[in-house]
């Protein structure tokens, strides 16, 4: 006769609270860890860039301002593609200008979220935060914005992967410039290349992968989904017409910015001017940094400067054109999001039509 199956002994719930305990210990440690390692680096790109800080603020007192406003003319048509790319994917169907807040509220929401993420700590992270809590207070469903935000992120992050390839090949064919290191040119767009790959495999018929394993691994089932549902936005935004407004404006996004590195360097007579592929595969490399909980950028620089010296900038000039660039890239977003967050606070308000707001993220705009 079979014994009844009850509930669990003591000894079996208490077994099973000690292993959900140590697992989520190991994760605390594991990412405690992670940001040990990241500080580590960081303090050691500063004591390494500490030196020849002093010349490198010698050559910003000497800064020409005519190149100054051309870098801030470059850095308002980068964030200008940011927002166009927001408007498209975050907010494709126009609800944001429901209830006769006009269009400007979508334009205004983009740039609040530049620039509360540069002030507030916690790098790309930080921006999104800003972009949900906004988005929240207009009722857009809390699934729609998490969507619709990795969407946007994912196409910015393809579009950066696109670029090392592009430029690392064009580098270690000489092509581009004069770099010769494999390192430096052929291994960045190798994992580059390898990344989309991984991507586009991923996607492939993630939403039956994710469904399947939803039941035992909810959480990578959840991860696959994403990615999926990221890679069919993309596919969107990159080959259907109505929508490329916001590819132009990712792509507007990049380089403009890496365009406002790269005149820095015009501004503060740096001799020689590092070529564009250059100072863009530094600038998307050592961007990685900035991932760090610091505020305002401040891991991002110690990461470009550090990765312009391995191309063989100098370092008072490496130090004096990534410092010249994180003041015009945070000067114009963080004036541009506080006069639109101004603005913005007077609409904020539920979306009526805030139902309609769970369609795909990339979908056409109105």
């Amino acid at each position: 006769m079979a014994t009844p199956s009850g509930p669990p002994s003591g000894d079996s719930q208490q077994a099973h609270h000690t292993r959900r305990a140590l697992s989520a210990g190991g994760k605390r440690l594991q990412k405690r860890l992670l940001a040990a390692v990241g500080y580590a680096v960081f303090a050691y790109l500063v004591l390494r860039l500490l030196p020849a800080l002093k010349q490198a603020l010698h050559s910003l007192d000497h800064a020409n301002w005519v190149w100054l406003l051309g870098a801030i003319a470059l850095e308002v048509l980068s964030e200008s593609g940011y927002v166009q790319s927001w408007r498209g994917i975050v907010d494709p169907d126009g609800l944001l200008a429901a209830d006769g807040r006009g269009t400007r509220t979508a334009a205004r929401a983009a740039w609040a979220q530049l620039g509360g993420g540069l002030i507030l700590p916690g790098g790309s992270l930080a921006s999104i935060g800003v972009g949900a809590w906004i988005l929240r207070h207009f009722g857009m469903p809390t699934k729609t914005i998490a969507e619709r935000q990795f969407s946007l992120s994912f196409l910015n992050t393809g579009i950066d992967a696109l670029a090392l390839v592009v430029c690392g090949v064009g580098l270690g064919l000489g092509v581009l410039g004069n770099e010769q290191n494999p390192l430096l040119t052929w291994l960045p767009a190798a994992v580059a290349a390898a990344g989309i790959g991984a991507a586009l495999l991923l996607a492939r018929d993630g939403v039956k992968r994710a469904r399947a394993l939803h039941p035992k691994h909810p959480k990578l089932a959840e991860s696959i989904g994403s990615v999926a549902t990221a890679v069919e936005d993309t596919d969107r935004v990159v080959f259907h017409h109505s929508s490329r407004r916001s590819l132009f404006g990712a792509l507007a996004y990049l380089a403009f910015d890496a365009l406002v590195l790269w005149t820095a360097f015009l501004a503060i007579h740096a001799s020689p001017i590092p070529s564009f592929a250059t100072v863009l595969m530094a600038y998307i490399i050592g961007a990685l940094a900035g991932s760090l909980p610091l505020p305002a950028g401040i891991g991002a620089v110690g990461g470009i400067a550090g990765m312009l010296i391995l191309y063989g900038v100098s370092r008072p000039a490496a130090i004096a054109g990534v410092l010249l660039y994180e003041a015009v890239g945070l000067l114009v977003p963080v004036l541009g999001g506080g006069v639109a967050y101004l603005f913005l606070r007077r609409e904020f308000g539920p979306i009526k039509r805030a139902s309609d707001a769970t369609n795909v993220a990339a979908e056409p705009a109105g």
